[in-house]
């Protein structure tokens, strides 16, 4: 699935929501459903949800946002469409814009946390960082890293980074980055907030890999230089936020780049 902005209304409304709490303490529900096109799975996901006030979150938008960052600088990572479509939570309609992703499974694989994986099959005192390093994952893992803290994810908890395997094929292999919702500036929800926001503070940050603070993680990584296989430069504000204007509002944008390509320089002058 290549990323893509469907801005023409479309009617999901045959779609059923299950409820997964956000696991970052934050209000709400984050809601969750699939579909079958063709043999192949969809999943669909849904912005912050309150029963009272409706979607209230731009947690979707996020990821299209992070999706673009990503594929500019070379990562491997699931890619998204974001959807603006109708939906129905228990007999109420709601108008809202979406996130919807492929399988990025293989026929004959399974999935397995990260943190489960690591609990089976860890040496004794071996730290999460070392123990992806004995797999091979190092590069991916300080990709992870760098990224993280770029956009200030707050939720890299054990179960959003995921380990495929097939049994029968004798492979395994690390998931494609994936799940960047509740990064940037998903916790304010006004154009007051988000002035006040201040995008290089080292906010408290959910990480199975390092310790809370997104940056003193960088530390883990040894050469910072070869990390990424691509550079961030100033014009690729316009292709990160390409047809988002009236999804998101330009004071939201502006925060969201200064946060991003600020960020992106202090890791570079590391």
């Amino acid at each position: 699935m290549d990323t893509k902005i469907v801005k023409k209304k479309q009617d999901l409304t045959y779609l059923n929501w299950s409820h997964i709490r956000s696991s970052s303490g934050t209000a709400g529900t984050f809601l969750k459903s699939e579909s079958s096109l063709d043999g192949k799975k969809i999943y669909y996901k849904l912005s912050n949800f309150d029963p009272v006030n409706g979607i209230i979150g731009h947690e979707c938008v996020n990821e299209i946002i992070v999706d673009r960052l990503l594929t500019i600088l070379g990562i491997e990572h699931l890619h998204y469409e974001l959807i603006n479509a109708d939906i129905e939570i228990e007999g109420k309609i709601y108008n809202t814009y979406l996130c919807a992703s492929n399988d990025f499974k293989m026929r004959g694989e399974s999935k397995i946390a990260l943190d489960d994986f690591y609990r089976t099959n860890s040496e004794k005192g071996e730290t999460h960082y070392d123990f992806c390093v004995r797999q091979g994952w190092k590069r991916y893992i300080d990709r992870m890293i760098a990224v993280d803290y770029i956009i200030l994810n707050r939720d890299r908890h054990g179960a959003n980074i995921e380990v495929l395997r097939n049994s029968r094929a004798h492979t395994l292999r690390i998931a494609p980055l994936f799940d960047h919702g509740l990064s940037l500036v998903y916790s304010c929800m006004s154009d007051d907030a988000v002035e006040k926001f201040d995008e290089m503070e080292d906010k408290p940050c959910q990480n199975f890999i390092g310790s809370y603070s997104c940056y003193d993680n960088l530390k883990l990584i040894d050469d910072k230089k070869k990390v990424f296989k691509n550079k961030l430069t100033e014009r690729d504000k316009e292709i990160i936020f390409e047809d988002l204007q009236g999804i998101l509002s330009e004071v939201y944008i502006d925060k969201i780049w200064d946060m991003i390509y600020k960020r992106y320089k202090i890791y570079e002058n590391l």
